[in-house]
């Protein structure tokens, strides 16, 4: 096949929806190594770097407003709005600008994980538009009032152009884009020996007494760490920078190493609501202690998902910031399905890219 090049536009909110949409890019790179891959996002590089072994182009952009936040769980709805108008109202200028740099590259294919401006981005430069995701910011935005629904109503135009949704587990019905395609979990997969892990980190404790604390890119603000020494036989890692230095907690700092490649080594993972953790956890089928997240509306269907396909404990956050953390000591509840939820959203998504070009 010639040379084909794929913008991908990636909401600029947080780390998940750049880990899972750069997974999809590096399994393309993987099934068609010619592809030219435009990262456009404003999640940093060395991010995507870990999810793409081959080159790639790094555009820093940022095309939607996703939710301003303090932290993981506490939000900023008047700067969310404001945000937002502005980039209403500069739509024009982004849109052309962004087009012009397209036609320069000679784009092919405009995929995105999911600002609704990439779809007018395409539309107009005259290709493709597909996106990947479980839910739209429509979605979330109508949960919060009047006040924001004139910034749904121009987002679920915009997704109602859509060429092709790759519609992923755990999803609202996302019901305003026109071609649905449903397919399996999408995500990072580890990727070094954990024997590797075991000596660069010094985790000395079998997985049964091994706990994950992540939190997204946002992660918390004061978590209550003391809480780790009413736990001395258990070992606990984070990637929290700010984290105190104590006996048991694996301070995990190297940029290149992610939560999902520590995963198997842990007997759970403790978490907040979030797409990428939950499918890479589910993937792996780690049991995944999660917080509740009150105000987003996709919280309460991701949490459902969890209860139905994975081992799983939900606490409040009263729970995990006031208490002494008692509920390690409770035991994790079974998923309430037999089913298996599919896991190959990365290779299915990438296939159906290598197709259309081999089509074209």
């Amino acid at each position: 096949m010639s040379n084909f090049t794929v913008y991908i536009a990636i909401t600029d909110h947080g780390f998940g929806h750049a880990a899972r949409t750069a997974s999809i890019a590096g399994q393309l790179q993987k099934l068609l190594p010619a592809v030219k891959l435009i990262l456009v996002t404003t999640a940093p590089k060395w991010l995507l770097e870990c999810y793409i072994d081959g080159d790639f182009s790094y555009r820093q952009r940022g095309f939607d407003v996703g939710v301003v936040q303090a932290d993981s769980l506490k939000m900023d709805l008047d700067a969310t709005r404001s945000k937002w108008q502005k980039i209403i109202d500069n739509q024009a200028e982004i849109i052309a600008e962004e087009v012009a740099f397209c036609r320069e590259q000679q784009v092919d294919l405009v995929f995105a994980d999911a600002p609704p401006l990439a779809v007018l981005i395409a539309k107009q430069l005259g290709v493709p538009c597909w996106m990947s995701g479980n839910f739209g910011w429509d979605f979330i935005y109508r949960d919060w009032g009047r006040e924001f629904t004139a910034i749904a109503d121009w987002i679920s135009d915009c997704y109602g152009q859509c060429d092709r949704l790759f519609r992923v587990p755990l999803h609202e019905s996302m019901s305003r884009f026109p071609a649905i395609e449903d397919v399996g979990l999408t995500g990072g997969d580890p990727k070094y020996s954990l024997d590797v892990l075991r000596e660069k980190f010094n985790l000395i404790q079998p997985k049964e007494r091994t706990i994950l604390l992540t939190f997204g890119g946002l992660s918390l603000d004061a978590i209550p760490y003391q809480n780790i020494d009413r736990f001395p036989n258990h070992q606990f890692i984070t990637l929290d920078r700010q984290a105190p230095e104590l006996p048991n907690l694996v301070k995990a700092l190297d940029l290149a190493v992610r939560p999902v490649d520590f995963m198997p080594l842990c007997d759970r993972v403790v978490s907040k609501p979030g797409y990428s953790t939950y499918a890479e956890a589910l993937k792996l089928q780690i049991p995944i202690v999660s917080l509740t997240r009150s105000g987003f509306a996709e919280a309460e269907i991701i949490l459902t998902g969890m209860q139905d396909y994975g081992y799983h404990q939900i606490i409040n956050p009263d729970d995990f910031f006031g208490s002494d953390w008692d509920f390690l000591n409770s035991p994790l509840q079974p998923p309430r399905l037999t089913a298996k939820i599919k896991t190959d959203g990365n290779l299915t998504i990438a296939s159906s890219i290598v197709a259309y070009f081999k089509d074209k």
